[in-house]
């Protein structure tokens, strides 16, 4: 058996065909992200962007706990790797430079902070274990989040809420991450994972082409708003209308059965 690498990994397993479920794993550190993770993570994202077999992507963590966040020194000691936070290559799993194009369901549990946070937030749905903890804890420790926090807190949870957790960099609950939105499901401790696959699965069963459309489209509604996303339509329109799928899609309607979608 080869000897675990000290800086974790990040491994990806096909799971039913179109899922690409990616795993962190660096359970001897809380998960505490390392450049190699972030780098194997992105490399993931990358794959699950450009291959037309996988449709959506699940995230989770391996052990007890999401992440306690980066691991400082790694990243800003005197011998730290920047290339993971700068690196232009392929998909940002912080979603600041290149951005997933499809689905993304992130599974968290026990100690979820900052970067994991995050993480998940570049997503787009978040299921909770009850005993998650959370806390952009950056202000405490004389930094202001990078990885995104200040942007998709506001996004989806208000700025009176958002600015509550950011300001204070306190640590709140599962219970307290649904009021506000951060998260859309918060379920038994264990169940995250498989309840993250579910939704996955439901959303596999729906046309690739429209689901991908109906994020971009959301997307522009929110960077550059409504008028600038009802333009679009007429493009989404002619994508999912010259598609494959929609002609099985019609046909399912009239049949009364299942669609099954190719994604072309």
């Amino acid at each position: 058996m080869s000897e675990r690498h000290p800086h974790g990994q990040a491994t990806a397993e096909v799971v039913d065909e179109h899922i690409l479920h990616i795993v962190m794993d660096r359970v001897e550190k809380k998960n505490s992200f390392t450049p190699k993770i972030i780098i194997e993570i992105s490399e993931h994202l990358t794959r699950l962007d450009d291959d037309p077999d996988l449709w959506v992507g699940v995230i989770s963590f391996a052990g007890d706990h999401s992440s306690g966040g980066l691991d400082m020194p790694l990243f800003f000691g005197p011998d730290a790797d920047r290339t993971a936070l700068d690196r232009g290559v392929g998909v940002d799993p912080f979603g600041l430079r290149q951005r997933l194009r499809k689905p993304l369901v992130t599974a968290v549990q026990g100690i979820t902070y900052t970067a994991a946070i995050e993480m998940a937030l570049a997503g787009d749905i978040i299921i909770s274990a009850e005993d998650a903890k959370f806390s952009q804890i950056e202000p405490r420790r004389g930094l202001t989040a990078l990885g995104g926090a200040t942007i998709r807190y506001v996004e989806r949870a208000g700025w009176g809420n958002a600015m509550l957790h950011l300001l204070t960099g306190d640590v709140f609950d599962a219970a307290e991450a649904y009021r506000i939105g951060l998260v859309q499901e918060v379920v038994p401790v264990g169940r995250q994972v498989e309840r993250a696959l579910e939704i996955a699965r439901e959303i596999a069963r729906c046309a690739p082409i429209a689901v991908r459309e109906t994020i971009a489209n959301a997307r522009i509604a929110i960077l550059d708003g409504e008028q600038a996303a009802i333009d679009d339509m007429p493009r989404v329109r002619r994508e999912f209308m010259k598609s494959e799928d929609i002609t099985e899609g019609i046909a399912s309607f009239r049949e009364r059965r299942d669609a099954r979608f190719t994604g072309r």
